[in-house]
């Protein structure tokens, strides 16, 4: 079975160079699916590749690079006919809670020579 790899783009991204791009790298028309929203011009779009081999996932990952990716995910062990918006955007949102994002830096306030801010007891 193939697999999916789904990128979510920036706004200021073309979706058509990206079928061009995609259809220039050796895919063909029914193994993508750009998912667009027609109420919102110029607004973030997602889309999917049918990838069957480590070859085509890096190919398809250097095209998603060249039109300003903001993140890539591969699903595994799905077909391009079971890549439906809905399907894909709950696994992304799953995937998303899962993630550990980076805390903010952290200040440890170590004690210096002297009167400290805190009175211990």
């Amino acid at each position: 079975m193939s697999n999916i790899l789904a990128g979510l783009f920036a706004h200021h991204s073309d979706y058509k160079k990206l079928e061009a791009d995609l259809e220039s790298s050796g895919f063909r028309n029914s193994d993508y699916i750009v998912y667009i929203d027609d109420s919102h011009h110029n607004s973030q779009y997602l889309a999917s590749v049918s990838v069957k081999d480590q070859s085509q996932i890096e190919n398809a990952r250097d095209v998603f690079n060249q039109n300003a990716a903001l993140k890539t995910y591969l699903f595994e062990n799905m077909g391009i006919e079971q890549a439906h918006y809905h399907n894909i955007k709950r696994f992304i949102d799953a995937r998303s809670k899962a993630e550990i994002h980076d805390s903010p830096d952290v200040k440890i306030k170590a004690s210096s020579i002297g009167i400290d801010s805190e009175v211990k007891f």
